[in-house]
């Protein structure tokens, strides 16, 4: 067995946001070994979140963030117990590390029952949120990272919602498809018909006047112009 130091204990804590007392008692249990120890903090994260989940959590922070210059923005509700854990920095630091995720992997929805039943498991990974590598650390999904953030705090910490912005280029309607085809067709029908030539017509008009058909073709010129 390892020995257990100060120097140890604090790593682990660094890395998985437990108190001293759980890391000390996680070291001991893994043989002083750190790996181990991060994975039985995290078995024992799953735990106690899972039965803090049916508490109330109606506290907690909105955490907007813009991308790309402004042509993303996103806005994250992280919810808590307290509002003493809604100050707390680290808290808020995990709201905005969230909304950084959703700019940058657009997903759908925020947790595995909030997606159609039949989704094939890899689709899931992809356009659920908790289910989703955190893009800092791939080894770790986003619901590992919310349960190592706030096992120190003791609460019920959830995604409530989120939602994300990008400028898209708009599509015309079907209704408008329709009425620019049928006046485009309508436009080559006037110009592909042409009045038999009398003998009228042939002749030179009077000064000042212009052949009707020459107007005619004017004013279809102006017409495709627009």
């Amino acid at each position: 067995m390892a020995a257990i130091t100060t120097e140890t204990i604090k790593e682990l804590r660094e890395k998985t946001g437990a108190g001293v007392m759980d890391c000390r008692r996680a070291l001991e249990q893994a043989g002083g070994d750190l790996d181990k120890a991060v994975q039985l903090l995290h078995t024992q994260g799953l735990e106690r979140q899972e039965k803090k989940s049916g508490r109330v959590a109606r506290q907690g922070v909105i955490d907007a963030y813009l991308h790309a210059g402004g042509r993303i923005g996103v806005m994250v509700e992280l919810n808590c117990e307290t509002d003493f854990v809604a100050r707390d920095d680290g808290f808020r630091s995990l709201a905005h590390e969230l909304a950084m995720q959703v700019a940058w992997t657009a997903p759908e929805f925020v947790a595995p029952e909030d997606a159609p039943a039949d989704m094939p498991e890899d689709e899931k990974r992809q356009k659920v949120l908790l289910l989703q590598p955190f893009i800092k650390n791939d080894r770790q999904t986003i619901q590992q990272l919310i349960i190592e953030r706030t096992a120190r705090f003791g609460e019920n910490v959830r995604v409530r919602r989120f939602v994300r912005f990008e400028p898209t280029r708009p599509r015309p309607s079907p209704r408008a498809d329709c009425a620019t085809a049928a006046s485009s067709s309508s436009s080559a029908a006037r110009r592909s018909w042409t009045r038999p030539a009398t003998a009228s017509s042939r002749r030179p008009s009077s000064a000042g006047s212009r052949p009707r058909s020459a107007t005619s073709r004017s004013t279809s010129a102006s017409r495709s112009g627009w």
